[in-house]
C-alpha cells in the first residue's frame, strides 16, 4: 500500500504552496503523512471509512492554492478508487493486509469484540449476519 500513498504525493506535491513549517513539519511532510495515514486506514478499516477521497482532500486542501484544488481532488479520488479496487481483488484468507487475523465487526453481549473469523462479503461472522442485514436496511432508509 506504500506505493499508493507515494504516488498520490508525487502527483500533487508540485502544487503545494510554499508555506512556513508548522509544528516542526514542512507542508510537504504533512501532506505525505496525511496520504500515508489515509491509505493505512483504507487498508485496515474500510468498513468505517466511507469517503476516503473526501477525508484525505479535507486534510490536505489547506496546503494548496485554490486554483489547484480541483486537480488535487481528482488525483486523490482516482488513486484511492484504484487502491480500493486493488484491495477488493485481494484474496480473503483470514488475515488483513498487515498479517493480523481478521475479526468479526460485532461485539458480544459482554461488550468484548467477537473473535470469530468474518465472512468476506460483509465483515461479520455467521453468528452476526443479522447485523449486516439490519445495516443494509438502515442505509436504504436513509
Amino acid at each position: 500500500m506504500y506505493h499508493f500513498s507515494r504516488a498520490i504525493y508525487r502527483e500533487i506535491s508540485p502544487h503545494i504552496s510554499s508555506c512556513q513549517a508548522v509544528d516542526g513539519l514542512s507542508s510537504h511532510a504533512r501532506v505525505l503523512q496525511a496520504c500515508e495515514q489515509a491509505i493505512e486506514r483504507l487498508a485496515t478499516d474500510r468498513h468505517y471509512f466511507a469517503r476516503p477521497a473526501r477525508t484525505l482532500f479535507n486534510d490536505v486542501r489547506i496546503f494548496f492554492p485554490v486554483a489547484a484544488q480541483e486537480r488535487v481532488y481528482r488525483t486523490i479520488d482516482g488513486y484511492l478508487t484504484f487502491a480500493t479496487e486493488c484491495l477488493d481483488r485481494l484474496p480473503k484468507q483470514g488475515f488483513d493486509i498487515n498479517g493480523k487475523p481478521l475479526q468479526c465487526r460485532a461485539t458480544t453481549r459482554k461488550g468484548t469484540p467477537c473473535q470469530r473469523v468474518p465472512l468476506a462479503r460483509n465483515g461479520y461472522c455467521p453468528s452476526h449476519q443479522h447485523l449486516a442485514e439490519t445495516e443494509n436496511v438502515t442505509t436504504l432508509a436513509a
